[in-house]
């Protein structure tokens, strides 16, 4: 039974990396992406395509250079363009079924390893986030999370107290179907402040942005909206998606914190 088990387990995990690429921006910088789409079609996170070009290694040894097609650093979500027949396509699952508790396979590229795998379970299952207690490495941020039937419910892309953070698929799904909502224009990185307490620190910010219009800076550590503290990743997405007239988006800068205003009529002028 249990070498049946192991059996099954192999083969999902060899499917995985088969659908998982490598993706390089530098000569130094290695992330990992996901085969989404037959038509060549790359998802990755935006902290790993963060030029418009990239080099795309595939499972058989093929290099393509992949052109930016999609980007959202709010997410840290990015897509990626390739040229290229005879795809592992990546089986793509509902990640709102996904159950607490449930087998979960990562797969990417750590270390400068190629398709290494790691397996844990899940641990929090929210409609912005999945989490895991699984270990990720850098070079993994932008491969697949996986249940055990190997179908893809999440983009792995950082670790939070010990646990890895993937963004589910249907997310996914929703950001290439370009649905509209305010984006900040940022890259967020989360830091823990406190025991529950949970900061967003900027390591980026988009030219003729929301962020750039409201001033905020890199280095800034976004803290909550309207006093309330962010505890979870998508706290700050969860929030701009509930904008009214204005919202405080306050913010910790040299040890001082601030408060910035971010209203509708800040985005239409950040276009």
């Amino acid at each position: 039974m249990i070498r049946l088990f192991n059996d099954e387990l192999s083969a999902v995990a060899t499917k995985l990396r088969q659908s998982t690429v490598k993706v390089k921006t530098s000569a130094t910088a290695v992330g990992s992406g996901v085969i989404w789409q037959a038509d060549g079609l790359i998802i990755t996170n935006a902290h790993v395509a963060t030029s418009n070009r990239a080099t795309v290694e595939l499972w058989d040894g093929r290099v393509f250079e992949a052109v930016r097609s999609h980007f959202d650093p709010q997410q840290d979500l990015a897509a990626l363009k390739i040229n290229a027949t005879d795809l592992n396509i990546a089986s793509i699952g509902d990640s709102d079924k996904l159950r607490l508790g449930e087998l979960v396979l990562a797969v990417g590229n750590p270390m400068a390893d190629s398709g290494a795998v790691t397996i844990g379970i899940v641990h929090t299952n929210h409609p912005q986030t999945v989490m895991a207690d699984l270990q990720l490495y850098p070079g993994n941020s932008g491969g697949p999370l996986a249940d055990c039937l190997g179908r893809v419910v999440g983009i792995n892309t950082m670790i939070v107290n010990n646990l890895a953070v993937a963004i589910p698929s249907n997310i996914v799904n929703r950001f290439l179907r370009g649905s509209q909502r305010l984006q900040l224009g940022v890259t967020l990185q989360p830091v823990v402040l406190g025991r529950r307490t949970l900061g967003l620190l900027v390591l980026s910010i988009l030219p003729g942005s929301v962020a750039k219009t409201v001033g905020l800076q890199i280095g800034d550590v976004l803290v909550g909206v309207s006093g309330r503290a962010f505890t979870q990743p998508e706290d700050l997405a969860k929030y701009l998606h509930q904008i009214g007239n204005s919202i405080p988006l306050q913010f910790l800068r040299n040890g001082r914190q601030l408060i910035v205003y971010i209203t509708r009529q800040t985005a239409v002028e950040a276009t």
